[in-house]
């Protein structure tokens, strides 16, 4: 993963599955606004497994390219069979992409055998690929005090969101903002490791200041003073800001042009007053501690 395409391919794929579930979360929500529940994933029409397919493919793909391809001798064992220092962190990029292809295959198999529980447990093991993804960038073997290490700081706040949303989806599964954040979370993670890869090994975007300094078997930006490495650390901090803004704008235009697309379709109809009556109790209930158990378990009878 430390290359320019180690990590603009990553992104890529997060941004695609972060956009697709984006995209389906706001169609559902403006078709169907007073009962919308989440999906944990998406079928489509031509494979309904396509999106669970497609993270296993990329997951395999992560996995060989930090084990077997990018490793000068398509291994990353010593020869006495040690894992040698300047391999640790394609270790721990591929253990992440493992994470996330074992939730995708047991994703699959709980829907073939069509599981009651299968949308809290598929949401759980996709808990589980976060919070593997934010443990091994914590303490990631690649320098926290670098400029790399400033990019990895603030990718982690938003893997924490991530990580957030997903465990609140499990209770509550109709809450359509919980499913927005946590797509726009996904999506944004692909934006920031795009930003990361095109500025930390294009030579001409590298703060001035610093340059590109090959170590433990592969380039990291170095800078030549404190005060050099403090305008680019701020500059990161820069970057990413303008990364949010333009992708909340993003998403608002994404809903406010989908609402319009098709919210319009929506059939309203008038509540009776015992309808009026049962609705103010059911708010009432949603204030209950205990209503996202029962949310959680409605979902999971309805799948």
């Amino acid at each position: 993963m430390g290359s320019l395409a180690g990590h603009v391919i990553p992104g890529l794929a997060f941004f695609v599955l972060g956009f697709w579930h984006l995209f389906n979360h706001i169609k559902l929500h403006s078709l169907h606004p007073n009962s919308f529940t989440s999906y944990s994933w998406f079928p489509t029409s031509k494979s309904r497994h396509l999106e669970l397919f497609f993270i296993m493919v990329a997951s395999s793909i992560s996995v060989s390219m930090e084990l077997f391809i990018s490793p000068a001798r398509h291994q990353p064992f010593d020869p006495d069979g040690t894992i040698p220092s300047y391999h640790l962190h394609n270790f721990e990029h591929s253990f992440i992409s493992m994470t996330f292809f074992t939730y995708a295959a047991f994703a699959v198999l709980l829907d073939k055998i069509n599981s009651k529980a299968k949308y809290s447990l598929t949401l759980f093991l996709g808990a589980v690929a976060f919070a593997q993804e934010l443990l091994l960038f914590h303490f990631h073997s690649a320098d926290h005090t670098g400029v790399e290490g400033q990019y990895h700081l603030l990718l982690q706040s938003d893997i924490f969101v991530s990580l957030a949303t997903t465990l609140l989806g499990i209770w509550l599964p109709k809450c359509f903002m919980v499913s927005f954040i946590r797509s726009l979370s996904i999506l944004y993670q692909g934006v920031w490791l795009i930003v990361m890869g095109y500025m930390l090994w294009t030579p001409e975007l590298v703060p001035k200041g610093c340059f590109l300094h090959f170590e433990d078997g592969h380039k990291v930006v170095r800078c030549s003073s404190h005060e050099a490495l403090h305008r680019a650390k701020s500059l990161v901090n820069i970057q990413f800001s303008w990364a949010l803004i333009a992708v909340s704008i993003f998403s608002m235009s994404l809903y406010l042009v989908l609402v319009k697309l098709y919210g319009e379709t929506v059939e309203y109809s008038t509540l009776t007053k015992e309808e009026e009556s049962d609705d103010v109790e059911s708010q009432k209930e949603s204030t209950h501690p205990w209503t996202a158990q029962k949310c959680y378990a409605v979902m999971d009878i309805e799948s």
